[in-house]
């Protein structure tokens, strides 16, 4: 197919039957390019579109019927399709739902993409994910090429994968700007900050939990980041010193992550700076790197935890309602990584009032032997090295004390 430029996306010949569409996820989504696609699905034959985190408006339950969606995970905007019914989740590791594409077990046939340019060089801006590999497969390539996009390092546009459809973006990237903190948060984080030593590399993931967490280091010293995302907390680290990235082990003095999460401060801030590196899957999870880390301190959420400390991020009563990313991968790194920690960080209840301090979790996402430290508001529960019986004591310790009880009691009859 010859390189087109378009001011107009039209993709009526573009889109055949039963097409499987990638575009990019969260902030690098291509929302001119997605907008058009959805106002022009219902002229279209049947064809599927494979989303990550949707965090615009563009996807909605109301898309024409003929158009099926699929995704890792049910993470921000995903959660309306999911509740209509209309997300097919292929539960699967983050990294290895990118290896799929690179391995061709997943085949794109249309890739959509936004992209920044500078200097006549592109780069896929705000996420190194699986859109690069999907593209090498695909039989239509079609960029967004966004001005407000910031150019990143790490995340340079392969010279061999090529671009069949060029269109100008009409609004500036999607942005997610962090939620306000409240007293539950600032509780968790209290706790969190104590496992987390000067000289720790540090992985998170978005919610108000890990901006909490995070804005509780400023008083830290030479911390760094390698993450499977950044968002605009990490500036404010850099701006006051806490973090260097000068004892990661690696990547000495550069800031290394999979996607750019957060709002234009932020990607004023990753623009053509050296000293921030978006890379591939491959390398931002991979168990080889992450073992190389310095206290690779890994710190993701959950919807429950058992009191075996089995972790459940996926689903409550049997709905997806999240994704497994990659929690297990950051689990797995930090155990191996040299004073590493894993923390799986949650309010003790949910919004309306039950314990996600449970007996048994419905969706092991974590398996309890890889669980290093639960903490809630109440505290910190160390299950590393810990007997069943003593897990369940400090799980309960760390549950909402309305709960305690009938843990205890759900505990006592199952001996």
């Amino acid at each position: 197919m010859a390189r087109q430029e378009a001011v107009n996306v039209e993709f009526s010949g573009l889109i055949r039957e039963n097409d499987l569409v990638v575009c990019g996820q969260a902030t690098a989504e291509p929302v001119t390019l997605t907008e058009a696609l959805v106002a022009q699905a219902g002229h279209l034959p049947a064809f599927r579109i494979m989303v990550g985190p949707i965090f615009s408006d563009t996807f909605s339950a109301s898309c024409a019927p003929n158009v099926s969606f699929q995704s890792y995970g049910v993470i921000g905007n995903a959660r309306r399709l999911a509740k209509a019914g209309r997300l097919d989740v292929i539960p699967s590791n983050y990294s290895a739902f990118c290896a799929d594409f690179a391995a061709r077990r997943h085949q794109a046939d249309v890739v959509l993409v936004q992209l920044a340019e500078s200097g006549g060089r592109l780069s896929a801006s705000l996420s190194n994910d699986y859109v690069i590999d999907a593209a090498r497969g695909a039989r239509c390539v079609i960029a967004e090429i966004n001005p407000d996009a910031p150019f990143t390092f790490g995340a340079e546009w392969p010279q061999d994968v090529p671009i069949h459809v060029r269109a100008p973006a009409r609004r500036p990237p999607v942005e997610l700007a962090s939620p306000p903190l409240d007293d539950v948060s600032r509780r968790i984080a209290a706790h969190a900050a104590g496992l987390i030593a000067d000289g720790s590399t540090l992985q998170f993931g978005v919610g108000r939990i890990p901006d909490a967490i995070l804005s509780s280091l400023t008083h830290a010293r030479h911390l760094g980041i390698h993450s499977g995302l950044i968002n605009d907390a990490v500036v404010d680290l850099i701006a006051c010193g806490a973090v260097t990235n000068a004892e990661k082990g690696i990547d000495a003095g550069i800031t290394v992550t999979n996607q750019v999460i957060g709002t234009q401060r932020l990607y004023r801030f990753v623009h053509e700076n050296k000293m921030v590196s978006v890379r591939p899957t491959s390398y931002t999870h991979g168990q080889n790197v992450l073992a190389r880390l310095n206290r690779l301190v890994a710190i993701n959420s959950a919807l429950q935890v058992g009191l075996d400390g089995s972790v459940n991020s996926e689903t409550l009563n049997g709905v997806a309602i999240g994704a497994i990313g990659g929690q297990l991968d950051f689990v797995r790194g930090a155990n191996a990584s040299g004073g590493g920690r894993a923390i799986i960080a949650l309010p003790a209840t949910a919004s309306d009032g039950s314990s996600r301090i449970v007996a048994n979790v419905e969706t092991v996402t974590t398996p309890r032997a890889d669980v290093d430290a639960i903490v809630t508001e109440w505290g910190i529960a160390e299950l590393r090295g810990c007997g069943l019986a003593e897990r369940a004591r400090r799980m309960i310790a760390v549950a909402a004390p309305e709960h305690r009880e009938a843990l205890s009691a759900l505990l006592r009859a199952a001996r």
